[in-house]
């Protein structure tokens, strides 16, 4: 009866007169490994629950081609985006397409602006942004910037309209053509060499 009291309350705990009676702890002795708190325990398992819990979480939100499994049978669900009422939405394939159309439409635009408004000009909000003039470089070879004069060009404009003068008043062919005889060809053929130039009466005027 007494072992058995023993082994059901040990809580009771052994009691002894005998002051020649000690014992030693198994789990205090001094060879015994280094044994963790029962609080520390505790929290450690917690911590480490929880960082398994968001490694799941995680796996989940960056791998959702992977899906859903679920081995209870009684458990189901409505999709939200394939419910009945759910609004009309654009397959990501036709939505990816009308962006790549709606932006090259943009840039479309955007150079024919530019192609009939050269007036405009160029505009960045980009302060790195900058170019060379092609003229104007450091390596570029020297030109020089002839200006035409006044008195020059009255002096030209003054000498065409003399020669347009003299060219007018000049005695020129009519442009209906002269029967010639054979005898007129030849006596102006030996008179004159096929290499000779008639001025019709400028000659004298120019001289």
């Amino acid at each position: 009866k007494k072992l058995a009291v023993d082994y059901l309350h040990p809580e009771v705990g052994v009691t002894s007169t005998d002051g020649a009676a000690f014992g030693r702890n198994y789990f205090n002795r001094a060879s015994a490994p280094d044994v963790e708190d029962d609080e520390f325990a505790d929290e450690r398992a917690e911590v480490l629950a929880e960082a398994a819990a968001l490694k799941k979480l995680a796996v989940d939100y960056l791998h959702p081609e992977v899906g859903v499994t679920n081995i209870d049978g009684a458990a189901f669900g409505r999709n939200y985006f394939n419910r009945a009422s759910a609004p009309d939405v654009e397959d990501s394939e036709l939505a990816e397409e009308r962006a790549a159309i709606l932006a090259e439409v943009a840039s479309l635009k955007k150079l024919a602006a530019d192609y009939l408004h050269p007036e405009v000009g160029v505009t960045s909000v980009d302060g790195a942004a900058f170019g060379r003039n092609y003229f104007n470089r450091a390596s570029a070879p020297e030109t020089e910037v002839v200006e035409a004069k006044p008195e020059e060009s009255s002096t030209d404009t003054s000498s065409l309209q003399a020669l347009a003068a003299r060219v007018k008043g000049a005695n020129l062919p009519s442009t209906k053509s002269s029967k010639l005889d054979m005898d007129n060809v030849v006596s102006n053929a030996a008179k004159k060499s096929a290499s000779s130039v008639n001025l019709f009466g400028l000659s004298e005027e120019v001289m």
